[in-house]
């Protein structure tokens, strides 16, 4: 049998509507969160004027997103760490897999990136001269446990801190700790003792769970460990310690957590929760900052974007301690940008508010909004093949209920209220359905899929739920070349259409359940996607 032709897509339009943003942002001010969507466990750096951030992407490739600012509020994507397939293993993974919290460190002329390929590889760090790249392949690190960071003292000597095993038994679901091991530089490894900075949390007589992230600063001849306690659902917190030497004793603060909204109600307007895993760096303006994760669910608990990245000021008490938000208020969604820098619109790619966006494919080359399941094995998208100004997408047999890499460019779902659509070819062959996913995981998603059947071309709606696939609703559509399919999500509903006719959209089906795309329903540690798909049925 011949190999079917690609599909091509003529252009790719998203937008949605940020329902946290009540009135214009003032100029000096700036809106939370700085990256919306699918952007977690972040991590920044300076390197003298200049910021740079990585977000955890678990088993999306390309990973490790890179993004740079000059004023923390308005961000640019210059590449990704992991971009070659060659870099770590991803067959065969959970959607929720792969790699885990990253950490960004510059030091004497050299940025590090160190973080856990879960199940594979385990914890390894990279280098690059220029963080847009091109980074290493990966120093393999062995020791055992996630969310490896390092810091760099001023005698030159460099930290890693990591979640571990406690010594001995645990005495608790979830029950870790935080252990510390000095770095080599030269052999890129590590050396010398472990040893154990946190048994458990703040208390350990109360039971805390999964105290993990951990990060090292130094300021006033004090070392601070700081850290999430509680889990990264609705009892997510962050914890500081400090220490007058870095491999402690550390004291925890008296008045910890320094960061969370557990106990706050959850189902009011601008609510965010699962706050913690933070880092801190010192801004533009002289003062400290911290990044952190959180979530906007629109009914208390589900949100299609899942964990995004927050910006906050950082004060400090006149005993030394860093905090960011007493306990019980809530994270503003406004506040004064550092130095009063002014918001910016990216016009190449938007990653915070209100925006649309559209790739007409006329590069050459995936904008870097483009994200993809697994490392590919071979490249089946083509700027050659198809009509001028389109991308092709070779159909496979790898599918999105495979924990393969199936024929799928993905971007990320960055708003409660949102739409999706997309110009295609209709398959010439049979055998092949091409068209719009939206996209949690392998057990939960939707595909609108257009396909041959003899002279015929039909359209069908398939959802995928607990991993049990129905087709919803199917038709036939007049015999054409082209057709114009569409997505549109508000909350816990969604909606597909399709269009032979330019803006003559027609309904295939309304109002099914968009909950299912989030990890309220779905579970993992993901946001949704959308995008363009291809396979061989």
């Amino acid at each position: 049998m011949a190999t079917p032709e690609a599909v091509a897509f003529d252009w790719f339009e998203y937008s949605g509507h940020d329902k946290t943003i009540s009135r214009v942002v003032e100029p000096g001010q700036f809106h939370n969160p700085i990256l919306s969507g699918f952007y977690p466990d972040p991590s920044i750096c300076r390197a003298g004027d200049d910021y740079y951030l990585v977000n955890s992407t678990f088993a999306y490739f390309p990973g490790l997103p890179i993004f740079h600012s000059k004023d923390l509020v308005n961000w640019k994507q210059v590449g990704n760490a992991i971009d070659r397939p060659s870099q770590l293993t991803y067959d065969g993974l959970e959607v929720s897999m792969g790699i885990f919290a990253p950490a960004i460190t510059y030091h004497d002329g050299l940025f590090y990136l160190i973080c856990t390929h879960v199940t594979r590889e385990g914890n390894f760090v990279l280098t690059a001269e220029d963080p847009a790249g091109p980074w290493s392949d990966p120093y393999v690190l062995k020791f055992r446990g996630i969310d490896p960071s390092l810091f760099f003292d001023d005698d030159g000597r460099a930290w890693i801190v990591n979640n571990d095993d406690p010594e001995g038994e645990p005495l608790y679901e979830g029950h870790r700790a935080i252990r510390i091991q000095e770095f080599d530089l030269e052999a890129m490894q590590v050396k010398g003792p472990r040893k154990v900075l946190v048994n458990g949390g703040v208390d350990i007589s109360t039971k805390p769970i999964w105290i993990e992230g951990p990060h090292l600063y130094k300021k006033d001849g004090w070392y601070y460990l700081s850290a999430a306690e509680g889990g990264t659902g609705p009892g997510h917190s962050q914890v500081v310690f400090r220490s007058k030497k870095v491999d402690g004793p550390y004291e925890p603060w008296d008045r910890n957590p320094i960061l969370t909204q557990r106990g706050l109600p959850d189902k009011v307007f601008g609510a965010v929760t699962c706050t913690g895993h933070s880092d801190l760096v010192e801004g533009p303006d002289g003062k400290w900052w911290a990044t952190f994760l959180g979530v906007r669910p629109y009914d208390g608990s589900a949100s299609p974007m899942g964990r995004e990245t927050f910006l906050m000021p950082v004060e400090w008490t006149e005993d030394g301690w860093p905090t960011i938000l007493p306990v019980d208020e809530r994270v503003p969604l406004y506040l004064d940008a550092p130095g009063g820098a002014v918001v910016e619109t990216s016009e190449s790619l938007p990653l915070s508010g209100s925006f649309t966006w559209r790739d007409q494919f006329d590069s050459g080359t995936l904008s870097k909004a483009w994200i993809m399941l697994r490392a590919p094995s071979e490249q089946w998208w083509s700027f050659e093949q198809g009509w001028e100004g389109s991308v092709a997408i070779a159909p496979r047999k790898a599918t999105l209920s495979s924990k393969e890499n199936p024929s799928y460019l993905a971007r990320r779902v960055q708003h409660h209220e949102f739409y999706a659509e997309t110009l295609m070819e209709v398959p010439s062959e049979e055998g092949v359905s091409a068209g719009l996913a939206l996209f949690q995981n392998d057990r939960f998603h939707y595909f609108l899929a257009a396909r041959r059947l003899g002279q015929k071309s039909i359209l069908s709606l398939e959802r995928v739920k607990d991993g049990e696939t129905e087709v919803l609703n199917e038709v036939e559509v007049a015999n054409t070349d082209k057709i114009a399919l569409r997505v549109e999500g508000d909350e816990d509903l969604c909606s597909f259409e399709y269009a032979v006719k330019p803006d003559a959209w027609l309904t295939l089906a309304a109002n099914l359940d968009a909950r299912m795309i989030t990890t309220a329903v779905a579970g993992g540690f993901v946001g949704a996607t959308v995008g363009m798909h291809a396979r061989l049925d």
